[in-house]
């Protein structure tokens, strides 16, 4: 009988432990120790096929192609294809459509490559089921419904596909961990047999994580630490569009985004994203303004929504839907103290058109016009876009990426642009764009609305 070590690893950093301790020795996380038994009959630590060091000038001359998936929002996010040997995960909330992406992502490769997908959590009857109902069908697309990794290794080197997907990794387990699936020693000992796998056999591996309420990956942070890239897919599952964020990646850059709208026949890639997120948009009400944004390298143009009513309590609610609610409440602070603007019994709502979720700080104007557009039931000019951060002291601050923004607000016939004054930007001598240049608050106020 293979004997049984008790060992205690960290969530946080995997840092792996004699005895258990309230403090992480390596990372100073607090509790974050978990009790994890471990078979001793099988080395559960990282082997590659060579041990000899080869010169680099080789492996550069030697650099494989990527394999394009065919979906332009993938290939944008992960820097213009998937490289074999690469482990990518996915992250992202429950029915979000990570599974869904995914084996369109498998279908594409399989025009040319064999592919593998695995599930732990479906049937291969039920993936033929959502399969057919995405149109997917391909003669080099494989389906393996398994939760033991080394039953999946061995199938993997056996069959020798050059993708393949594992949906998730919370649902593997090795016998080599004497624990249930998706702790931290199965969750960390399935992610290193499958890097192990994906480096000595040169295949390319997708796993899906679950994510926390918190919104962190299921698991150990060292899961992230591991894997070559991290993907995230956000946005609202109960409205139409999905972002998808490169926050880790080590063969290209993590500053590209790529927007989908799901629909009936799975994710599909959104060329224009600023003209769909404006087609509904009504010029003539109040409460609303346009902001240039940036997605990573894309500039956007979004609907910014606000809402103000007389509180039916002492205290006035504030509610946020796509951005920080701190922050809106640190913009009503400032709109009543700097721009006199007395919110102190108003209601204040507000809401990204799309299920967008936008985390710069250059969204502070838009959304400070939008409530006072709403408070006052005075319309912000028409054909204008709006960004630029504001300070404590009702100052409007520079962003970045200037010219990429108003090239965006040009393009989709804006006719002038509400900005900072401190801002230096060139446009060209074509160009038929108004630049509106405001210093604080207050003037940003009275060259707004109408």
């Amino acid at each position: 009988m293979a004997k049984v070590k008790t060992q205690f690893i960290c969530s946080s950093c995997g840092a792996i432990s004699e005895r258990w301790q309230g403090k992480c020795t390596q990372c100073g996380e607090w509790n974050t120790l978990s009790e994890t038994q471990v078979s001793a009959r099988k080395s559960s630590g990282i082997k590659f096929s060579s041990s000899k060091p080869e010169l680099l000038k080789d492996a550069v001359s030697e650099n494989p192609s990527r394999m394009a998936t065919g979906i332009s929002e993938f290939d944008r996010v992960v820097g213009g294809g998937v490289v074999p040997g690469s482990l990518i995960l996915l992250g992202g909330d429950p029915g979000i459509g990570k599974s869904t992406l995914v084996i369109q992502i498998a279908s594409q490769i399989a025009k040319n490559e064999k592919v593998l997908y695995v599930s732990g959590e479906e049937s291969v009857k039920q993936i033929g089921l959502r399969a057919g109902r995405l149109g997917i069908g391909s003669d080099n697309l494989f389906v393996l419904s398994e939760t033991n990794v080394d039953v999946v290794v061995e199938q993997i080197k056996s069959d020798k596909p050059s993708f393949v997907v594992i949906d998730s990794i919370q649902t593997m387990y090795s016998e080599d961990v004497i624990s249930t699936s998706g702790s931290v020693g199965q969750v960390s000992l399935c992610a290193q047999k499958l890097m192990n796998l994906a480096k000595s056999e040169h295949i390319a591996i997708v796993i899906i994580g679950h994510v926390t309420k918190e919104g962190n990956i299921a698991g150990p942070r060292l899961l992230e630490h591991l894997v070559d890239v991290v993907l995230y897919l956000e946005g609202d599952k109960y409205g139409g569009f999905r972002v998808l964020r490169g926050i880790k990646n080590r063969f290209g850059s993590t500053n590209e985004t790529g927007i989908f709208e799901m629909g009936n026949s799975g994710m599909e890639a959104v060329d224009n994203p600023s003209k769909i997120l404006l087609s509904e948009r009504l010029g003539s009400a109040s409460g609303t303004a346009v902001f240039a944004t940036m997605e990573g390298t894309r500039p956007l143009l979004v609907e910014i929504q606000a809402l103000t009513s007389i509180t039916n309590f002492g205290y006035p609610k504030r509610t946020a839907s796509g951005m920080d609610l701190n922050r809106l409440n640190l913009l009503i602070a400032v709109l009543t103290k700097r721009a006199g603007v007395n919110l102190t019994n108003q209601d204040v709502f507000i809401n990204i058109v799309g299920g967008m979720a936008i985390r710069e700080p250059a969204i502070d104007l838009a959304v400070a016009l939008a409530i006072t557009s709403a408070y006052k039931n005075k319309v912000i000019k028409n054909n204008m876009a709006v960004f630029g951060e504001i300070g404590l002291a009702g100052e409007v601050r520079n962003v970045d990426n200037i010219g990429e923004r108003i090239k965006e607000v040009e393009k989709l016939g804006f006719k002038s642009v509400l900005m900072p004054k401190s801002s230096k930007v060139e446009i060209s001598k074509n160009s038929k764009i108004k630049l509106i240049k405001v210093s604080n608050l207050r003037e940003a106020v009275e060259a707004a609305l109408q």
